[in-house]
């Protein structure tokens, strides 16, 4: 095979790469998603937290929420207007 034909097939690949649909944190797809946050939870969470995708994090038993951020989505502590985690053990 050619240098001009290695450097087409390597611009092909990269092109076709570029193309794929890469995969997101989805509330459906992550384990151990709550699929309703209890109404005490909701009651008492700060606003501006997305409560449709929460889990339990066994790791401190406490909420955390899926934050959808400019760069990355991640998990966050679910916290009050006070700013204290929510948690479902002392």
């Amino acid at each position: 095979m050619s240098s001009k034909k290695a450097l087409q097939a390597l611009a092909v690949l990269l092109f076709i790469s570029a193309c794929t649909e890469t995969t997101s944190l989805s509330a459906d797809s992550e384990p151990g998603t709550l699929s309703r946050v209890p109404d005490a939870v909701a009651e008492i969470a700060a606003p501006r937290q997305d409560l449709t995708a929460v889990k339990i994090m066994p790791e401190d038993g406490c909420y955390w929420y899926r934050y959808v951020g400019p760069v990355e989505t991640t998990f966050l502590p679910l916290r009050t207007i006070d700013g204290r985690p929510i948690c479902t053990r002392a």
